[in-house]
């Protein structure tokens, strides 16, 4: 299980995750009601930017660092048990090579020691990453949908009619007056200050 990879992918997964839960049902047009052509005011967030651990939402960078902090000692036991697996192998290459008589018995139970040591690998990297995506999704939904919730909001008190997520969206052309992605974090960050304490796994 590699922590720096799936924390990358954190930051994918929220870019998608945003966009949908913004996601509003067109209301029915009543029968008889005058349409007219409004007046949209329409501005551009690029919401993997929330991930950003130095420029991003605070609240965020808190719960990957509280992720990190949970499963490094996971991280440290695979290092640990690659590292046993590495200085076994040599030994027994290096048993194998010399020219002196070796005893076969004791090559063979280093030969064994690695192949389990390879399984437990094996099964801990898997139980680590079912348990890491159990928990980044338990940290990130309510998170997800705290921002989303912002988002609208923000929107509403800045008369914004239409709100595109330039992470999710492929533009041609944008214009930089229209993007409110530093805004809204900034007015995120100042509202939401990440000081309260994460809720410890189960």
């Amino acid at each position: 299980m590699k922590i720096d990879r799936l924390i990358v992918a954190i930051a994918f997964v929220m870019a998608l995750a945003i966009s949908p839960l913004m996601a509003q049902t067109k209301p029915a047009t009543p029968a008889g009601a005058q349409t007219t052509v409004p007046e949209s005011k329409i501005a551009l967030v690029y919401s993997e930017a929330f991930v950003d651990a130095k420029l991003g939402i605070a609240k965020f960078t808190n719960l990957v660092n509280t992720l990190n902090r949970e499963f490094d000692p996971r991280q440290r036991e695979l290092l640990q048990i690659q590292e046993k697996i590495k200085q076994l192998t040599n030994e027994v290459n290096q048993a194998q090579a010399a020219s002196a008589v070796v005893d076969q018995k004791s090559i063979q139970a280093k030969v064994d020691q690695v192949e389990q040591l390879k399984k437990d690998a094996t099964r801990k990297a898997e139980d680590g990453q079912a348990a890491f995506e159990r928990r980044r999704k338990e940290l990130f939904t309510p998170m997800q949908e705290e921002v989303a919730r912002a988002l609208e909001v923000y929107a509403k008190a800045h008369n914004i009619n239409v709100l595109i997520d330039g992470s999710t969206v492929p533009l041609v052309y944008a214009a930089a007056s229209i993007d409110i992605t530093r805004a809204f974090i900034n007015d995120f960050n100042g509202k939401n200050p990440a000081t309260a304490a994460v809720t410890p796994p189960k």
